[in-house]
Parts: C-alpha cells; structure tokens; sequence
C-alpha cells in the first residue's frame, strides 16, 4: 500500500524532472513512477501470501498499464525513456 505522503513524494520528484512541475501527477513517468512504488510494495505481501491469485491478478494489471504507459514514453521520447528507466531501476 503506498501512503498518499509518498505519492505526492513522487510526483514532486519526477514531475519537477519530466513534467511541467511539481504537482504535475497526469505525467506519463509520474504515472509510472508511482505503478513501480505499488509494484515494489506488493513483494512483500506476496511473500506473506503465496496463494492469493486475485491479487496476483491486479498485479499483472498494474505491471501491464505500466508496460504500456512505458511503450508510449519510449515512442514519444527516448531519451527520457532511458532516463526514467534508469532512475528507477528497470530493465535495459
């Protein structure tokens, strides 16, 4: 579960560095920086909860608008793709 402190942590963050400014949430890198924070913060409860499929299920939503979100970016601008999957510690 992400905090709505670390949720506006996060916009302030990437949208000062990719959007149009602090409080700009409707980015595509805010947007995909805040799925990486609920990805990431989903590991430990499917270590707790090995067997829970629904979840797993809103999971692979997440982890699928994320690789989407990630193909417009890369499309539009590949320079700030590659910045942005740097920054957050994704592939390539």
């Amino acid at each position: 579960m992400i905090t709505t402190e670390k949720t506006a942590e996060i916009v302030k963050t990437f949208g000062a560095k990719y959007g149009s400014g602090e409080k700009d949430a409707g980015c595509t890198a805010v947007q995909v920086a805040i799925l990486t924070e609920r990805i990431n913060g989903l590991k430990g409860h499917f270590e707790k909860n090995i067997h829970d499929y629904h979840s797993n299920r809103g999971l692979l939503k997440m982890i699928g608008r994320r690789r989407s979100l990630l193909k417009y970016l890369r499309g539009k601008s590949e320079d700030q793709y590659k910045s942005l999957i740097g920054d957050l510690g994704l592939r390539k």
